[in-house]
């Protein structure tokens, strides 16, 4: 079965779904079978991925609030692509007096589970039911994390919707991790932001190698591709 990672921060700007796409591309490129599944109303997965979401009929969306099979778009850069656009906005406001609204990604996804080796989760940058439903369907959770002053401060909240998901929906919750992000060895901010990061989360889960602050990551994002295919030197 599948692990289901949703890649999670509420804090817009940490590079989520740059990490997202990238991860699920170097996965592939070990042979894993990798879906990603873009959960946030912005479509910027989808984006990236080298669809416009306006063109889109049918998304995530049906899935969620229509009990509709996912709709799958196959073989983008090795990954397939479940993807998303505006019309997820009103599945918040419909999620509310649903049926079953917390389980109703989860379900989805489970009809997927044998057909990969990893799901990814690109959630909205909000601690909505978009993200809540997105938790519950997940088996982990990773969280990037920018390497600025003020990244901490919002880690409270986070914590407390993990514990809420924990509580009741999803007990078996895992934190994969936390994933430094837009990090510049030549700032003394980035420098002290990482510390505290590495000081403050170690219990709470692994800290891996930071990302690097690149254009080079927008450049590729601009022409639908992870970094790796863009750039030949940036293959790790």
């Amino acid at each position: 079965m599948a692990r289901v990672i949703a890649v999670f921060n509420q804090s817009g700007g940490v590079g989520k779904t740059t990490l997202t796409m990238n991860l699920g591309h170097h996965l592939a490129a070990l042979d894993q079978k990798v879906l990603l599944v873009d959960m946030d109303p912005q479509g910027s997965l989808t984006t990236f991925m080298g669809l416009d979401p306006f063109e889109l009929e049918t998304t995530v969306y049906q899935s969620i609030m229509m009990d509709e099979s996912p709709p799958i778009h196959s073989e983008i850069h090795g990954m397939d692509l479940v993807p998303s656009n505006i019309n997820l906005c009103g599945a918040e406001m419909e999620l509310v007096t649903a049926d079953m609204r917390d389980f109703r990604l989860k379900e989805a996804l489970q009809r997927l589970q044998n057909e990969y080796n990893f799901i990814l989760v690109d959630c909205p940058p909000s601690l909505g039911i978009l993200s809540y439903i997105s938790l519950v369907a997940a088996t982990h959770i990773l969280v990037p994390i920018q390497t600025h002053y003020k990244a901490l401060m919002g880690t409270g909240l986070l914590f407390q919707t993990i514990q809420r998901v924990r509580s009741r929906a999803n007990k078996n919750l895992k934190i994969a991790g936390f994933v430094p992000t837009l990090y510049d060895q030549r700032n003394s901010q980035c420098e002290r932001s990482l510390a505290s990061i590495r000081q403050q989360l170690q219990k709470a889960g692994t800290i891996f190698p930071p990302v690097p602050a690149a254009i080079a990551f927008a450049d590729a994002a601009e022409k639908h591709k992870p970094l790796a295919v863009y750039s030949t030197t940036h293959k790790r």
